[in-house]
């Protein structure tokens, strides 16, 4: 297995490049982050959209998110290698139909997390801001979404693990991605298929634990400021509640 990576450590990580397309676990991640990129404002618009007021707009949001977290990822991209060309009137590569893909798959879920994230709130926190004239657009964008965000946080990294998985199908697609690369180096073997395929779930593995132990210490950094925060005014109330006991009531 050494060997293998010895031989072919520069197609693995970067493919061709530069005498070709960039390729291996760099498009991989590069993949990744566009994606991500390119798909949050699309989810941030569909959670606004499903947490909506206006009933009309919430049902074809939340129609939209089942539809497509009910549709294998598979399907997906190769609805987009057909209909992208169809709808753009143009060809394009199979990285940005990948990339096209992956927008539409990751702002369904990325928009229940940030639903999620919404409605985990207090609502006293939107009856106080309406109490004091805020509209619904100011409410949500200055109040609400920004501790929605913040604490929506490690599931947007757990979000992003997803997405390095996902884009291993799109060697089905001819795009120079990682898994793709390993492909390219078990036709060349043609003997060593456990070793090298091995040696891609190994790599997967090490990227996606790494990410995810990140999501973990997050989510308890996130945990203990809340937990002081709390304290901070159970501390305050203690500080205070004893004058106030020891006043007597007026008669």
């Amino acid at each position: 297995m050494l060997d293998i990576i010895h031989d072919n450590w520069l197609l693995l990580l970067i493919g061709q490049y530069p005498n070709g397309p960039l390729g291996g676990l760099a498009a991989t991640l590069l993949l990744a982050v566009i994606g991500l990129i390119l798909a949050f404002p699309c989810a941030l618009a569909l959670a606004i959209a499903r947490v909506s007021p206006f009933r009309p707009v919430a049902l074809i949001a939340t129609a939209l998110i089942n539809i497509v977290r009910g549709t294998p990822f598979l399907m997906v991209i190769f609805w987009s290698y057909f209909a992208l060309p169809l709808l753009i009137g143009i060809p394009i590569s199979g990285f940005w139909t990948l990339i096209g893909a992956l927008v539409l798959y990751e702002s369904a879920y990325l928009a229940e997390v940030i639903r999620s994230g919404i409605q985990a709130l207090p609502k006293g926190q939107t009856e106080a801001a309406r109490s004091l004239g805020f509209g619904y657009f100011r409410t949500m964008f200055t109040i609400i979404l920004p501790q929605a965000l913040y604490n929506s946080l490690p599931s947007l990294l757990s979000q992003f693990v997803s997405l390095i998985k996902e884009t291993s199908l799109g060697y089905v697609i001819s795009v120079n991605e990682f898994t793709f690369a390993a492909v390219q180096v078990n036709n060349e073997l043609l003997t060593r298929p456990i070793e090298v395929f091995s040696i891609l779930a190994i790599t997967y593995f090490l990227l996606c634990f790494t990410l995810t132990s990140a999501a973990r210490a997050l989510e308890g950094r996130i945990a203990r400021r809340r937990a002081g925060r709390s304290g901070t005014r159970a501390d305050t109330t203690e500080i205070l509640a004893p004058d106030l006991l020891k006043t007597e009531p007026t008669p």
